[in-house]
């Protein structure tokens, strides 16, 4: 690990100290090598005054210890009948994984006991056949978890309820993280599953709105995997009901967690119940952040070398758009002249976070501010997205000897030969909303 990540991970440390977050592990990542290096990053938000909740599956093991017994289990999810032979295998399962589980938080110095906490109900007749000891959950025992939680301790919770009479059944573990995460006001789920995350025709998808991630398990249900799928309306759920953040990661990944959780990029799939967002200015203190945004765009020559020096001395030129307080795009919007005439520069928006029309909210950004700072035309510079500029932003090619004299210069001595764009612009309302 950087110098400079230990830094990142500081930004976060205020927002984070004292908040919950429930990490939802699947059993067969409880029992994969990478769990004790998943123990140890839950080492680390412990040790950044983080709660941490912990909820494990089971499928996997139900699934061996089946195998090892004879016994065809009839499901192994949480989700289908659980018979009588499953019901009594899951419990045998469960209480193994339990032993181990609490083992290995012992052996990271972390302080753990098992939460009995799940009340649970039948899940009853569901079209016409009786779920048997497949449980829903009912309610929690939330006073049990926040005395856990107050002590410095992390409630350790199987995918097991009882109800009222003593009855044992088995309950899915998404479900429940999702109910722990609502009831106890949790900032974040973790879910860590075998999976990187959400993939489209082969694609990771890093973010998703509530609407887009109940959309997808609705239309793209018969293609994507059926961990994936109850992980998505999961976190749908668990967004609607107040939960800011829920993460769909890959559990086999040495350190996904750590570098989902504090970096803006993140490795994984997140759906997101709130996007706070806002344009402001870049401050001395942002110069470092925008130089490693700009970096690899700059490496491939598709901005213009900036230096720190370059950015501070036109300071106020430079304005960043932020998603939960972390710089995800930037914009620069020069004067020249008699003022006539305004750039668009430096329009960067970061991998993780393009197709959120970011780009375009900033581009409409630069147009509003050049207006009402009295200018008639601003143009852009481009060696490789021109084609952005026109087909999104309706500029149009021109020659460079339209550029102001002092700019002309800087474009000769360049050498980039860069297309020159530009575009009328009027003036209206506040360029912040724009």
């Amino acid at each position: 690990m950087k110098v400079s990540d230990l830094r990142g991970i500081l930004n976060y440390v205020p927002r984070f100290r004292e908040k919950i977050f429930v990490v939802a592990v699947d059993g067969e990542i409880a029992a994969s090598p990478n769990f004790s290096n998943i123990l140890l990053d839950l080492a680390v938000l412990r040790s950044l005054n983080v709660r941490v909740v912990l909820v494990h599956g089971v499928a996997h093991q139900i699934e061996r210890l089946a195998a090892e017994r004879g016994v065809k289990p009839s499901d192994i999810y949480g989700t289908g009948i659980t018979d009588e032979p499953t019901l009594k295998v899951a419990l045998d399962a469960a209480t193994t994984l339990m032993n181990e589980i609490m083992q290995g938080l012992t052996s990271v110095d972390l302080r753990a006991a098992y939460a009995n906490v799940v009340i649970a109900h039948p899940a009853g007749i569901l079209g016409g056949v009786d779920q048997q000891h497949t449980g829903k959950v009912e309610r929690l025992d939330k006073g049990l978890l926040q005395l856990l939680l107050n002590e410095g301790v992390i409630p350790v919770i199987p995918p097991i309820g009882f109800d009222g009479e003593g009855r044992t059944f088995r309950v899915n573990s998404d479900a429940i993280a999702t109910e722990v995460a609502e009831a106890m006001q949790a900032m974040k789920v973790i879910f860590l599953g075998t999976r990187d995350g959400v993939y489209v025709g082969g694609t990771l998808i890093h973010q998703l709105s509530i609407s887009e991630a109940e959309e997808l398990a609705k239309k793209r249900r018969k293609e994507l995997e059926a961990g994936t799928v109850s992980k998505l309306d999961c976190a749908a759920r668990a967004c609607r009901h107040g939960v800011p953040r829920v993460h769909l990661l890959n559990g086999n990944t040495d350190e996904a967690l750590l570098a989902e959780v504090f970096s803006t990029e993140g490795v994984g799939t997140m759906v997101y119940g709130n996007d706070y967002q806002q344009i402001r200015r870049v401050l001395k203190k942002d110069v470092r952040a925008v130089m490693q945004l700009i970096k690899n765009s700059i490496e491939h020559a598709e901005l213009m070398k900036r230096t720190r020096n370059d950015i501070v001395a036109q300071i106020d030129d430079y304005w960043a758009l932020e998603v939960d307080r972390q710089l995800v795009a930037c914009v620069a919007v020069h004067l020249y002249g008699d003022e006539q005439n305004a750039e668009l520069a430096c329009l960067y928006v970061a991998r993780a976070h393009e197709g959120q029309g970011y780009g375009r909210k900033l581009m409409a950004f630069a147009e509003q501010l050049a207006a009402q700072r009295g200018a008639k035309q601003i143009f852009a510079l481009s060696t490789q997205a021109f084609n952005y500029f026109t087909q999104k932003g309706g500029y149009v090619e021109v020659s460079p000897d339209v550029l102001p004299p002092e700019r002309r210069k800087k474009y000769d001595a360049s050498g980039r030969n860069s297309k020159v764009l530009a575009k009328t612009v009027v003036a209206s309302g506040d360029p912040a909303r724009a």
